[in-house]
């Protein structure tokens, strides 16, 4: 995919993003940013990395999951350790990331995009099992969203993606 292609489908995204959600929810999906955060205000903003489609997915697919609460809080609360994590601060990682990424997976089939897990760790430690049991997980969390579990807010901007996608805007 070229960079222009994935700027216009950026572009699209934060549309329909912005269309669903900047009135109702008061919060909004920003590109263009060195690396996502969430920060809660009038409006709420969701920024994502550079113009990157994926990025863009899994910081909404992190605000669907987000309550009330969590959604009050800079960046939802979460903490962020960088690359080089030990291996209890990775399985932590994966605890949290499981249900985000599945919603994601969702986002990625509506725009028929390829998903693959994020381990967010380019220096990772964590070992074969422990990629397969995260793997296992996010089909888990995909496997109940799909019985009729998925956050309403994830399920309009889902819905939202294929509307887009069925018109052309993202290819």
């Amino acid at each position: 995919m070229t960079q222009a292609h994935q700027a216009v489908q950026a572009e699209a995204i934060v549309t329909a993003f912005n269309q669903l959600f900047q009135v109702p929810e008061q919060t909004v999906l920003v590109a263009g940013a060195s690396e996502p955060f969430y920060v809660p205000g009038a409006p709420s903003q969701v920024f994502f990395r550079a113009d990157y489609v994926r990025s863009a997915l899994h910081e909404v697919a992190h605000w669907c999951v987000a309550g009330r609460c969590r959604r009050a809080l800079p960046d939802y609360g979460y903490w962020y350790s960088p690359d080089g994590r030990s291996e209890e601060r990775q399985t932590a990682f994966f605890s949290v990331e499981a249900k985000p990424q599945a919603i994601e997976s969702l986002f990625c089939e509506a725009l028929n995009i390829e998903f693959a897990p994020s381990v967010d760790n380019l220096v990772m430690t964590s070992s074969d099992e422990a990629l397969r049991t995260f793997t296992d997980r996010i089909g888990a969390w995909r496997t109940r969203l799909l019985s009729g579990r998925l956050p309403d807010r994830a399920s309009l901007f889902k819905a939202a993606l294929e509307r887009f996608g069925g018109r052309g805007l993202i290819q």
